[in-house]
Order: structure tokens, then C-alpha cells, then sequence
């Protein structure tokens, strides 16, 4: 139950910062956007692998 709920909550955060990603880049900021879509992708890496 545990790893799950993990897994869950490290995809929801991919997910928080995916649509971190589009804020960035509607206001103009591709450095921070690049860095917050690694973060993205790394998070939901870890939760689909974790799951």
C-alpha cells in the first residue's frame, strides 16, 4: 500500500511541475522551464518505475 501511495505522489508531482513548465514558458523563462521539465520528467520516471 505504501510503495503505492509513493508512486502516486511522485507522479502527481511530475505532473505539478509539468504545468509548471507550460506557466514558465507563457512567461518567457526557457532556463527555468528546461530545469522544471527534468524535474518532470525525473518524477514521473520514479513513480511509473516505482510503481
Amino acid at each position: 500500500m505504501t510503495d503505492n501511495l509513493i508512486a502516486g505522489v511522485m507522479i502527481f508531482i511530475g505532473l505539478f511541475l509539468g504545468g509548471g513548465v507550460f506557466s514558465l514558458l507563457k512567461q518567457g523563462l526557457k532556463i527555468g522551464a528546461a530545469i522544471c521539465a527534468v524535474g518532470a520528467a525525473m518524477a514521473i520516471t520514479a513513480g511509473v518505475l516505482w510503481w
